[in-house]
């Protein structure tokens, strides 16, 4: 197996820097909202300002790259984490509430940018190089979910300062960090030479069934996973502590991204087919958890189950997106995709609160189980005669 270039390793630590501000502001996001606005109703409007920049910005961000070029986008995105840190810090100092949701916009700004981290490491790689390379840049995410929450916790709270305000100052460091990192990426030769080829047209788009199954996977798997993680940390603090949940949620987390250390070499293996039939398995076992007694065991269990289930759809997803894609179609699918898991994972973050109280925690675990058999079904048929590695036959 041919060692992977340095630029493939660069993202990764850009990864871990976007997951861990990511994780910052989940952790910090609604009680510094609650803080200072005016109704304890309007807490949680900076995140969700968050989410909707990520939504608008991202398919934009992906046509800025194929203008310009991944290096300038990803350092106009590390600009956008070094102001909206900055504005962060200055709200709570300030009491600024909004000026605190326009911090939160534009860290998704940020964040619209670094999700294409994955494929930017996938650019100008032969195709048997390109699932593991995809799966390493998400690996980044496992020191994050270490670094992310001791951050907050140790920043929380600092004399002189108003808390919070450190949180978000530290996500400028973190800004500061990635555009050091961008300064230095290079982007590939080739793909470099292929952009500037196809830059200017405008062919039509082609969706194939393995496009289809690709943006599926990853975006429903997207929303299965927040759906029950959120939904999970609603159950879990009416059967245990809050310490007990935390531990959970950080099985979960780390069920997320440590399988990426070898999801790329799974799909080398065995093919993307299987492993993303594996991966809705997975999401179907920690669903069907769910719908048997309620206990913590049980809880956790659907936790890393489903973690592991995100896992291989996300990156099994964005693996066979790269396969199925032509290169003058390359950044517009990418951005169509990315958009897509932008709004499967909005939707998973505000349904499950209505969700439970209206159909309950089985009755949503349920339905979890049949979206998860139908993401089996159209893996299955749609890539039945594909074998390892075998490219989309067009």
């Amino acid at each position: 197996m041919k060692t992977l270039p340095w630029r493939t390793w660069l993202l990764t630590l850009a990864q871990t820097l976007n997951i861990t501000t990511a994780v910052i502001s989940v952790t910090v996001s609604a009680v510094a909202g609650s803080s200072l606005a005016p109704d304890p109703a309007l807490g949680t409007v900076p995140y969700g300002a968050q989410f909707a920049a990520v939504l608008l910005c991202t398919y934009p961000a992906s046509m800025l790259m194929q203008k310009l070029g991944r290096q300038l986008a990803f350092l106009l995105g590390g600009v956008c984490l070094v102001g909206g840190g900055m504005l962060g810090y200055f709200a709570l100092a300030r009491g600024d509430f909004a000026l605190l949701v326009a911090a939160h916009a534009v860290l998704g700004m940020y964040i619209a940018f670094a999700n294409f981290y994955r494929f930017a490491a996938v650019d100008g790689l032969d195709a048997a190089q390109k699932p593991r390379a995809l799966s390493i840049v998400v690996a980044g995410g496992v020191l994050a979910a270490v670094a992310g929450p001791a951050l907050a916790s140790a920043l929380r709270t600092v004399p002189g300062f108003a808390d919070f305000s450190l949180c978000y100052l530290a996500c400028s460091v973190l800004g500061v960090c990635t555009i050091a990192l961008m300064l230095v990426f290079g982007e590939a030769r080739r793909a470099a030479a292929q952009a500037a080829e196809v830059r200017g047209r405008r062919a039509p788009l082609h969706i194939t069934p393995g496009i289809a199954t690709a943006i599926f996977s990853a975006a429903g798997g997207y929303l299965i996973m927040n759906l029950l993680m959120v939904q999970s940390s609603l159950v879990l603090k009416d059967i245990c502590s809050f310490g007990a949940s935390a531990r959970a949620i950080q099985a979960h987390v780390l069920a997320m991204f440590l399988p990426s250390f070898f999801t790329g070499s799974l799909i080398a293996r065995f093919g993307v087919r299987q492993v993303l039939c594996a991966g809705f398995l997975l999401l179907l076992a920690g669903a069907a958890c769910g719908m048997g007694a309620l206990s913590y065991g049980m809880a956790v269990a659907e936790l890393v189950l489903v973690g592991l289930g995100w896992n291989f759809t996300y990156v099994g997803g964005g693996a066979l997106l790269t396969q199925e894609v032509q290169e003058d179609q390359r950044h517009r699918w990418q951005g169509i995709n990315e958009t897509l898991i932008a709004a499967c994972a909005t939707a998973g973050a505000f349904l499950p609160a209505p969700m439970l109280a209206a159909i309950g925690w089985k009755a949503s675990n349920g339905a979890v189980v049949m979206l998860s058999a139908a993401g089996i079904a159209l893996a299955a048929w749609t890539l039945r005669q594909r074998t390892p590695l075998t490219p989309a036959r067009r």
